[in-house]
């Protein structure tokens, strides 16, 4: 039997709106003579056609004297039926939010009426339908200053929003030891370099690196050259492509003195397939780099470090 949903506490809580149901409406017209036409040992009630909402096929139920095995005398009663169901699988179950809503034909609004707090409904092979027995009072229905039943017409509808779980979702994990690489990366006769320069790809954890350098980067803001350097994943094209991770590293271009003074960036960032690299475009002035105190391009051999740890990795599953 189903439940008596319809009470004074969630009748505080309708609400009205503008919009009309997105997904089915029915009007029915002559009101007055429905319950006429049954026979007098029948509970007057009238069935929608079927309509389509995700997948699944649905009805509308109207009980326009109430549902009386429900405890619906002197109400309206209407439930939201799942038809068709010979044609699911063995077992099945669908979950579903839904509002039923009715018409005040006078202000244009529609009166929405759905389960406490927007309860989701469980409709299976022993219960194929829920709604509410105590709709609306007759009095109120009938009445035609709430414009409810205008002319003898009145005008009812269905939103239907089913709950479906796709599976899909990620686990992110703290590493308890970083996973760590190195690469080194020697460009020799750098002064002959104007175009852009990608280092070999190397591996640190699950995934492939790779820098890219540009030798000749201009500053809008200043005008002064510099080396910009990029470091980004180069593999998410290759399966598997799931998940992200997030990294602290170091870029360093050497000083190869004795204690000499690097040009370095640590920084730490989220890696993913659509963020894959970070660019530093000052990395390293030309003027710094030519500057004859320091060791930066000796013999024209620029040489670059990249130091990674991987911190934490989020996969998809």
């Amino acid at each position: 039997m189903a439940a008596n949903l319809y009470r004074p506490e969630v009748m505080k809580r309708l609400i009205t709106r503008d919009l009309p149901p997105a997904h089915y409406t029915f009007k029915i017209e002559s009101f007055s003579k429905i319950i006429k036409i049954f026979p007098g040992d029948k509970e007057p009630k009238y069935d929608s056609e079927v309509f389509e909402i995700d997948g699944y096929k649905w009805k509308l139920s109207f009980y326009p004297s109430g549902r009386k095995e429900c405890d619906g005398d002197e109400n309206i009663s209407l439930y939201l039926v799942i038809e068709d169901t010979d044609s699911l699988p063995l077992g099945w179950e669908v979950n579903a939010m839904f509002k039923l809503f009715v018409l005040d034909q006078i202000g244009g609004e529609y009166l929405t009426i759905q389960d406490d707090n927007g309860r989701i409904r469980r409709f299976h092979a022993m219960k194929t339908e829920w709604g509410f027995a105590q709709f609306l009072p007759l009095t109120m229905f009938s009445d035609a200053l709430n414009g409810y039943l205008l002319d003898d017409s009145c005008v009812f509808g269905a939103e239907v929003f089913v709950i479906k779980c796709t599976g899909k979702g990620e686990r992110m994990s703290i590493l308890s030891s970083p996973i760590t690489g190195y690469c080194r990366w020697d460009i020799g006769r750098f002064s002959a370099l104007y175009v852009e320069s990608l280092s070999k790809e190397f591996r640190v954890g699950e995934r492939k690196w790779e820098l890219k350098l540009y030798p000749r980067a201009v500053s809008t803001d200043d005008g002064e050259s510099y080396i910009k350097l990029f470091l980004s994943l180069s593999d998410w094209e290759t399966p598997p492509p799931k998940g992200k991770l997030y990294a602290e590293y170091t870029l360093r271009v050497r000083d190869r003195r004795v204690d000499g003074e690097h040009v370095e960036v640590t920084d730490c960032n989220w890696f993913s397939t659509s963020t894959r690299g970070y660019e530093y475009p000052k990395f390293l002035s030309l003027r710094m780099l030519k500057d004859s105190s320091r060791s930066l391009l000796a013999n024209d051999l620029l040489v670059i470090e990249a130091h990674i740890d991987i911190i934490s990795v989020v996969k998809k599953f």
